[in-house]
């Protein structure tokens, strides 16, 4: 049902001052607290409405890197309890992965993503999670609708990754660049 609201003339709706997601794609095996401060400064400093955690499931990570990791939900506790201590509204822990107890490709996770986050999409990556990301079939539509921010320069790049360089970058090296 519809309502009508009466609002003076010339009004005009304010303007959100944050927009976009910055998701935090990783295992969060070995993250530091420092890590994820270096997350929360780069969601502070660009504007973005949310930042995502997203812990992989260990049947991800086993197909992706062959790491051995602890339990999703040992990993995902941490980042709660992180996050409850850090009071920071814009944070979200998503437990899709643990839900789901499989295998999840990195396209069904940013389809999930993009449906319940608001655009543009931020991928905060670490260097080999980004080579790996770049290795799939399916880097190549997704590149053209998300920007990628690595934790660190690549020593090794992949030449995928190498094609799109303009749609990356490294945590430090931010160039004002918040369009997708």
């Amino acid at each position: 049902m519809r309502q009508n609201i009466q609002v003076p003339f010339g009004y005009e709706p304010p303007v959100a001052k944050r927009k976009g997601t910055l998701i935090y794609y990783d295992t969060f095996e070995n993250t530091s607290e420092a890590e994820l401060e270096r997350a929360v400064s780069i969601l502070e400093e660009r504007s973005f409405s949310t930042l995502v955690l997203y812990p992989l499931h260990e049947e991800t990570v086993r197909r992706m890197s062959k790491e051995p990791v602890r339990s999703f939900f040992k990993r995902e506790d941490e980042l709660h309890d992180w996050r409850r201590a850090r009071q920071h509204s814009d944070i979200t822990v998503e437990g899709w992965e643990g839900k789901r107890k499989k295998y999840t490709p990195i396209d069904s996770a940013l389809r999930f993503l993009a449906e319940k986050y608001p655009s543009p999409y931020f991928l905060y990556l670490t260097p080999e999670t980004a080579n790996l990301f770049a290795s799939f079939s399916s880097f190549e539509e997704w590149i053209k609708n998300i920007r990628l921010i690595l934790t660190e320069q690549p020593s090794v790049i992949h030449p995928r990754l190498q094609k799109y360089a303009n749609r990356w970058e490294t945590a430090g090296s931010h160039a004002g660049q918040e369009e997708s």
